[in-house]
């Protein structure tokens, strides 16, 4: 039952999340007539890794950043900030895009909504610990057991969640140096990403 559960409310949380986080972000959509600079480079770059022409959002943001959503490559949306716009040269965002463009490529938000399912479940079974745990006698069940399932279990859900995220990462950082064809623009991007970060919050994310 707490597998079920868990599983369930982190997997359909995850499954429509991605028109939620456009809409938390106050993201809009742009086209080639209202942006062209950055609607055809997403257009090239989609080309290059042979995928459907995602749908391209801007997020009036000073923070430099970019995200992606979409489980699968029909339905998937390209984020950017007008932060990143303004700080990056064409050759670093380009970097930038190929990266994303990478992550749906490799199916990575479907990935991830999987692992999160996998640590929500690990968490609630958690929470029924004190049913699950060895027992000490015929109606009590062992404290000790009890207490070390509760705070080990969702500690491996999400060293279980944080590895397969980073692996991911990387994946779409040499996707991403494929597609555009520019590594080094991209080292230089997440660069400047991380400096600039730093100095300029950025309330929704945070």
């Amino acid at each position: 039952i707490a597998l079920v559960m868990g599983g369930a409310m982190n997997f359909w949380a995850y499954w429509f999340s991605d028109k939620m986080v456009l809409k938390m972000y106050k993201a809009r959509e742009v086209d080639a007539a209202s942006s062209p600079y950055l609607y055809n480079m997403v257009k090239e770059l989609a080309q290059r890794a042979e995928l459907p022409m995602p749908k391209v959002y801007v997020i009036d943001e000073a923070q430099p950043n970019a995200f992606a959503t979409g489980r699968n490559p029909e339905p998937a949306a390209v984020a950017v900030t007008t932060g990143i716009l303004q700080v990056l040269d064409r050759y670093e965002l380009e970097g930038v895009i190929a990266h994303e463009l990478a992550h749906i490529k490799n199916r990575d938000i479907l990935i991830s909504t999987i692992s999160a399912t996998v640590a929500g479940a690990i968490s609630m079974l958690a929470n029924f610990g004190m049913f699950f745990g060895g027992r000490d006698g015929e109606d009590r069940p062992n404290p000790v057991v009890s207490i070390a399932m509760m705070i080990l279990a969702p500690l491996a859900g999400m060293i279980i969640q944080m590895a397969i995220s980073r692996t991911r990462e990387f994946g779409a950082d040499r996707g991403g140096a494929e597609i555009s064809g520019d590594p080094e623009a991209l080292a230089s991007a997440l660069a400047k990403i991380d400096a600039y970060a730093r100095g300029i919050p950025m309330p929704t994310a945070d």
